[in-house]
């Protein structure tokens, strides 16, 4: 939650400036950049993608809407109908976010 505040008090519209843009998103680095992080600290063979994975699975045991889900995931939408609107606010996605934690 501290850094979603962060980020929404700084003038970019990404979180991630240095990967993403207006013209286009830079995925691979970003990618490369993560993994070449999470073997530091998992010291173990372990992928970004593993991780969005399990963190979809969390969210599905905590009984999180489907595009609560989607929103914290990055996952694209499915209908039209899913991106009228704002999305949700950050307090309600840290509630879902605080019922994975354990």
């Amino acid at each position: 939650m501290w850094a979603a505040r962060k980020i929404k008090q700084t003038n970019s519209h990404f979180c991630f400036p240095r990967y993403t843009n207006k013209v286009g998103c830079n995925r691979n680095s970003a990618s490369a950049a993560l993994n070449k992080w999470i073997k530091v600290v998992c010291k173990t063979h372990v992928v970004i993608h593993g991780l969005r994975h399990s963190f979809r699975d969390r969210l599905r045991a905590v009984q999180a809407p489907v595009d609560v889900i989607d929103q914290l995931g990055g996952w694209s939408y499915k209908s039209i109908g899913e991106t009228y609107g704002d999305g949700y606010q950050l307090d309600v996605l840290n509630d879902w976010m605080q019922r994975i934690e354990g």
